[in-house]
């Protein structure tokens, strides 16, 4: 009979994400600097008339009731937010990508369950049953929220501009989402 071992299916070891949080550069800096090391800023200098690499065809393609997925406009308003705040070429378009289509997707939940309420019907006992558009829509909103934790924690750490004022696409959210319930 095979023992069980602490080190068997990659049980050990630090988890990914796991651990304190870097502080950001800029309030290092405020502070003067308590640890002493050398503060390391990656000024990466934007190039003028550099445009936003282009989103993929999927963001914004049709979906089974003809509506263009949102994800596209998502994009475009995130990379746009990182261009003004300096921090565009810090970020991977992919990582971008990967926020606004977990964004769409839970703002497309929301809005079938807006559509269809939150009882659904069971398949074959034809009982009450919550909405699964509910508990998907919780599964996407909980994956953008941490893609977006991922996305700030680099202008954070990175971005010596004041990127706290002014509304950062997280911000404007539940914004689209309330608009999209008043088409």
């Amino acid at each position: 009979m095979p023992t069980k071992s602490n080190n068997i299916g990659g049980r050990g070891g630090a988890r990914p994400g796991a651990g304190r949080k870097k502080s950001a550069v800029k309030d290092k800096a405020a502070a003067g600097n308590p640890g002493g090391r050398p503060l390391e800023v990656l000024d990466i200098p934007e190039m003028e008339g550099a445009d936003m690499p282009k989103p993929h065809d999927f963001l914004s393609a049709d979906q089974r009731d003809g509506n263009p997925l949102q994800a596209k406009e998502i994009y475009e308003e995130t990379w746009q937010w990182l261009k003004n705040i300096g921090c565009a070429a810090k970020v991977s378009p992919a990582l971008i990508e990967r926020y606004a289509m977990s964004s769409a997707r839970w703002i497309q939940c929301e809005e079938m369950t807006s559509k269809l309420g939150f009882l659904g019907k069971h398949p074959t006992t034809n009982k009450p049953i919550p909405s699964p558009f509910i508990n998907i829509g919780i599964q996407y909103m909980n994956q953008a929220i941490r893609l977006w934790n991922e996305i700030f924690q680099i202008v954070k750490e990175n971005c010596s501009a004041d990127y706290e004022s002014g509304a950062s696409p997280q911000d404007d959210l539940m914004e689209r989402l309330l608009r999209a319930r008043g088409n």
